[in-house]
């Protein structure tokens, strides 16, 4: 039986385990791709790590001091931290195992497809402006969106990768929500709930799931065209 306090860090270390385990795959060699999972890794950390101080701040969640060990980086728990570079790291080994293994699944977007997903995103930010982290989380999607339709040749693996993901997340964060480790303020959601987890959360994963891909995918370009060169 694991510790209450021990939870959330074991969440963290299992979801970890098996990708790294498999980082040495000879098809993949994940493990071999860090000059682009290394730089998008902490990057998309850091941006998220202070989007959630801000976050727990201004009320939009707490978190339950039964299941963590008790140290901070603010006001967030050492695990919320740890969580910023596990869930990456395996979300990104997922994509490349997508890319080798289901070359046939890729999609690829109506012109402008991106851009108006943006528009749409924004929209909805503008509207549910009243619900912070609704609102937030939107407004971030439409950022990306925007930025993606420069990339759009490259993202069509995002929905299959995205779509194997939901498994261990609506299983990690299904645990989060349920025990709960994180104790969410319904006033700043709409209230809608995938059995525990608030339905924004799955744009908040996209989210991060699509930040370190956009700067996994630059890097691989980058070093693409160095090696022709």
């Amino acid at each position: 039986m694991i510790p209450d306090y021990l939870i959330y860090l074991s969440l963290n270390a299992g979801t970890l385990l098996f990708p790294l385990l498999l980082s040495f795959d000879r098809r993949v060699h994940f493990a071999k791709q860090w000059r682009s999972w290394l730089p998008a890794i902490p990057t998309t950390a850091l941006i998220f790590i202070l989007w959630d101080i801000w976050k727990t701040r201004q009320g939009v969640w707490q978190f339950n001091p039964r299941y963590v060990v008790g140290w901070y980086l603010d006001v967030l728990p050492l695990e919320e931290v740890l969580f910023f570079f596990a869930i990456p790291y395996s979300c990104l080994f997922i994509y490349a195992c997508v890319k080798e293994y289901f070359p046939r699944a890729r999609l690829m977007a109506p012109k402008n497809f991106w851009w108006v997903l943006s528009i749409g995103a924004m929209a909805g930010a503008i509207y549910f402006h009243d619900k912070l982290y609704t609102g937030i989380n939107l407004a971030y999607a439409g950022a990306l969106f925007f930025l993606s339709g420069f990339f759009d040749r490259k993202l069509g693996y995002l929905p299959l990768a995205y779509a194997l993901h939901l498994g261990p997340f609506f299983l990690v964060n299904g645990v989060l929500t349920a025990l709960p480790v994180v104790l969410y303020n319904d006033a700043e959601t709409l209230g809608w709930r995938l059995g525990t987890i608030p339905v924004e959360d799955t744009l908040y994963s996209l989210n991060l799931l699509l930040t370190n891909i956009l700067i996994f995918e630059r890097k691989t370009s980058v070093q693409s065209e160095n090696c022709n060169k």
